[in-house]
């Protein structure tokens, strides 16, 4: 078989049930950033892996990152085949990883500054495409029918994230920079 079909060569591709459509459009955008999250994610399992301290975290990596192709492949759907693959259980897993997560972390009280170790840094970058998937799937959802589970799951993974760049930080003892002028927004 070969990787190269030429079919999108006059810009318009292929989505699940067979409907072409444009590479522009905003579906196509939004299985793109979450590919593009998934793409990043796989750049930090690949850093997690070299430090055993960090395991549990590559596990969670692991996981999400099949949960990532299934909202991919739920976003590339034609809204009529409803064939979805993520559930509210994944939603739900994420929130108890997190709340483990945070239970073990430092309290804050302001806004924090992405960056610290290297693998929180990348941490926050895949925060931050998270956020940028959930406003494009948020997109497609005002034109058509979706699977809104893939949105809730967008929205919690872009939490997990957060509190996992701030437990690397915490695992390899490097404090987390607060925002100077924040104030008070935790409590």
């Amino acid at each position: 078989m070969k990787v190269y079909t030429k079919g999108g060569d006059k810009g318009k591709t292929s989505i699940i049930g067979g409907s072409r459509i444009s590479k522009n459009s905003s579906r196509v955008n939004a299985y793109g950033t979450i590919d593009e999250l998934n793409s990043n994610l796989g750049f930090v399992a690949s850093k997690v892996a070299k430090d055993e301290k960090f395991k549990n975290i590559f596990e969670e990596i692991g996981l999400i990152q099949q949960f990532l192709f299934d909202a991919g492949t739920d976003i590339a759907m034609s809204p009529e085949i409803k064939n979805f693959r993520l559930s509210n259980s994944e939603v739900e897993w994420l929130e108890k990883t997190i709340d483990k997560c945070e239970a073990s972390l430092p309290k804050i009280e302001s806004f924090i500054i992405p960056g610290g170790h290297e693998i929180s840094s990348l941490m926050h970058i895949c925060r931050t495409v998270t956020r940028r998937a959930e406003r494009l799937v948020v997109c497609v959802m005002e034109e058509e029918e979706i699977n809104e589970e893939v949105l809730k799951f967008l929205n919690r993974l872009s939490d997990y994230f957060f509190v996992a760049a701030r437990s690397v930080n915490h695992i390899a003892g490097v404090s987390d920079v607060s925002y100077e002028r924040s104030g008070k927004v935790f409590h």
